[in-house]
């Protein structure tokens, strides 16, 4: 134990100096993260919202439509969504799959 202080009292500049980088740099990447998931997250709401508009004009939603909004759908919800588009897929979900 007695090596690891003094060690520790000869250099504990260069340990602050250290972990001060080390723990600015871990910050930096968790904001960065932090946006990418913020950011891809307003990617999937807006192409849901765009894919709901589309296919409840034309009154129905075809199969690989409604395959693709329920992948978005739950990407969006793994990122940590706040519920706001469940009632968008809700009733996406509940529109028709074929014409007529």
């Amino acid at each position: 134990m007695q090596p690891i202080m003094d060690f520790m009292r000869a250099n504990w500049g260069w340990l602050l100096s250290f972990f001060t980088v080390v723990g600015g740099l871990l910050l930096f990447i968790v904001r960065q993260i932090v946006a990418l998931e913020k950011g891809v997250q307003a990617l999937l709401r807006a192409k849901m919202i765009d894919d709901y508009n589309h296919y409840q004009e034309k009154g129905y939603a075809p199969i690989y439509a409604r395959e693709n909004f329920e992948n978005c759908w739950k990407r969006y919800h793994a990122l940590g969504a706040n519920g706001v588009m469940d009632d968008i897929h809700n009733k996406f979900m509940a529109l028709r799959t074929k014409e007529g």
